[in-house]
């Protein structure tokens, strides 16, 4: 059973930076598809980026491309979020999620960590 702990949340003006870190445990993190999730206040739940077991290929949500970064260290068993010119409506919740050999980079995730809020103010 995988546990996921994010981090690295906080409080940024638009057009500031941060990396969300997000730590797994009790599983073989290399062979996890990881993906980034949101979900703001009234909001669904939307896909932010994923990568994929294996070759770590990524792929990102049309909102964030060309600002946000997904990367991974399967040595330290962790999964990043590298989040650059950020803007008021990128405030969420932000969760990190395991899919065992995931093919999928939105959907399949079993294993989900607690959130972590990122506000950005104008």
């Amino acid at each position: 059973q995988v546990q996921l702990v994010e981090s690295g949340g906080g409080l940024v003006q638009a057009g500031g930076s941060l990396r969300l870190s997000c730590a797994a445990s009790g599983g073989t993190f290399s062979s996890y598809t990881m993906g980034w999730f949101r979900q703001a206040p009234g909001k669904e739940r939307e896909f932010v980026a994923a990568i994929m077991w294996g070759r770590g290929s990524t792929y990102y949500a049309d909102s964030v491309k060309g600002r946000f970064t997904v990367s991974r260290d399967n040595a330290k068993n962790t999964v990043y979020l590298q989040m650059a010119s950020l803007k008021p409506e990128d405030t969420a919740v932000y969760y990190c999620a395991a899919n065992w050999f995931g093919r999928a980079p939105e959907s399949g995730y079993e294993h989900w960590g607690q959130g972590t809020q990122v506000t950005v103010s104008s």
